[in-house]
């Protein structure tokens, strides 16, 4: 069977005059784990429009396409041409189970929740060409899931090739989320098994690793007996955990001797109002001083992330985080408008008050405001939350928050990190432009290595401490 995975991208992300890096960071992992369950005669394809052209004038049996809400139009227009020319068209991801008889208008099937449950069905239905308008994931396992197809992944087109995910969903409901949504129906967050996410990492090439796991501490048993394993194994990885889970017990000790060199972190607000608001619980009674600074003991640099335009910010909410995050010594910061994304509680809640300015699918980018923020206009919301990127990453603060913790080398390492990161936007554009991203890796491994940590942190927990 000729299959066709299709992982269509922005139009920003296609411009032939930019191409911002964040586009060519990870492969899409999601279809080459689904490409996985496919049978070995069958001609797969897997293309990622972010990194490479679209042909769309072969002529595949069945086209698996992944959507989420920035690429929906274009998910959509390519499935209609598709299905123009008598092609059968599968959608799936996190808009398609968010909006799925929106979906459903330009596709055979769609598929809801994750689709390691679904897809074998959905598989040997068109084989026998009897495909069902709708697949529902409800078990939630992923016991006897495949090795995933890497060798469809053009590894050389990627600064990080080394992505994996070895757990699923999150224990946490921020209002906010958009997976809490995907994963609504049926076990909300599970992770493999110990062994299987170790012979996958065994099957990667080089050194750095990059956990996509939304939260890779969120179960603490499984992390500790995952990080113990590799032990020995000599990488150096990437991975992102809540501030309660950093600070209970000695998990992020073990992660770090495991070689951990890189965290983030959703601090999203510093406002306790906004994090009772978007129930972001694991935020609420800890100590995001404490937190940080036993990552700066360990060596581990902090990506941290924040959300402008929740209903207890004001005026001078940018200013306040960005001077907050620069003292505090966070090596990058990632901000967002907030975005009520369709499917989530928050979504319901600001559709409910009347503030939804529009459903444009395309503008949800989390950098433009598409509702009426409470305290501040649309305008506002947009000019803080670009002052706030200016302002974090001038020379003077990226020096100012590097100094701030660590050892010495610690330090440098994080300045030439966020440096490297933000600053040189060109180099990266050429870099991508002429196929030379893989040729950075090096780089980055370089930067995040370091001696194996000798600090001997006692685990840290406590009462609610100021922020």
């Amino acid at each position: 069977m000729r299959i066709k995975f299709i992982l269509p991208a922005l139009t920003e992300a296609t411009s032939p005059f930019f191409r911002p890096v964040k586009y060519s960071l990870f492969p899409p992992l999601g279809l080459a784990t689904l490409a996985a369950f496919c049978a070995p005669d069958d001609e797969l394809t897997l293309v990622d429009e972010h990194v490479e052209k679209l042909r769309l004038d072969d002529d595949p049996e069945l086209v698996v396409i992944q959507v989420y809400i920035t690429n929906a139009y274009r998910a959509y227009e390519i499935a209609d041409c598709y299905r123009a020319r008598g092609c059968a068209v599968a959608m799936g991801g996190l808009h398609v189970t968010s909006l799925p008889d929106e979906a459903a208008q330009h596709a055979d099937a769609v598929c809801l929740g994750p689709g390691e449950e679904v897809f074998p069905h959905l598989l040997a239905d068109a084989r026998a060409g009897r495909l069902q308008p709708r697949y529902v994931a409800q078990t939630r396992t992923l016991l006897g899931v495949p090795p995933i197809r890497r060798d469809l992944i053009r590894r050389a087109l990627y600064l990080v090739p080394n992505s994996i995910v070895v757990t699923r969903g999150c224990p946490h409901h921020c209002d906010f989320c958009y997976k809490d949504a995907f994963f609504a129906s049926g076990k909300g967050f599970y992770t493999q098994t110990v062994d299987a996410a170790l012979a996958e990492i065994e099957r990667l090439p080089g050194r750095h690793l990059y956990f996509l796991d939304d939260h890779l501490l969120g179960h603490q048993r499984f992390a500790r007996e995952l990080f113990v394993g590799m032990r020995g194994m000599r990488r150096l990885f990437q991975g992102a955990s809540t501030v309660d889970a950093i600070l209970r017990g000695d998990t992020i000790e073990l992660a770090a001797k495991a070689g951990l060199r890189s965290i983030f972190i959703g601090f999203e607000s510093l406002s306790t109002a906004n994090l009772e608001g978007a129930n972001k619980t694991q935020n609420l009674r800890h100590s995001y001083k404490r937190a940080i600074a036993r990552l700066h003991e360990l060596g581990i640099a902090i990506n941290g992330s924040f959300v402008f335009g929740l209903d207890d910010d004001r005026d001078d909410v940018f200013d306040r985080t960005v001077d907050w995050a620069v003292t505090q010594g966070l090596t990058t910061a990632t901000f967002h408008i907030a975005t009520p994304y369709p499917g989530t509680a928050y979504f319901q809640r600001i559709e409910a008050q009347g503030r939804l300015l529009h459903r444009d699918w395309r503008r949800y980018d989390t950098r433009q405001a598409v509702f009426v923020p409470k305290h501040l206009s649309p305008a506002a919301l947009e000019r803080g939350y670009w002052r706030a990127y200016r302002d974090f990453y001038r020379w003077t603060n990226i020096l100012q928050s590097a100094s701030r913790g660590g050892s010495v080398a610690h330090r440098l390492r994080r300045f030439a990190y966020a440096a490297g990161w933000k600053r040189f936007e060109p180099l990266w554009d050429f870099l991508i432009r002429t196929r030379q991203l893989a040729s950075m890796l090096p780089l980055l491994e370089t930067i995040l290595n370091r001696p194996e940590p000798t600090a001997s942190s006692a685990p840290m927990v406590g009462a609610q401490e100021d922020l």
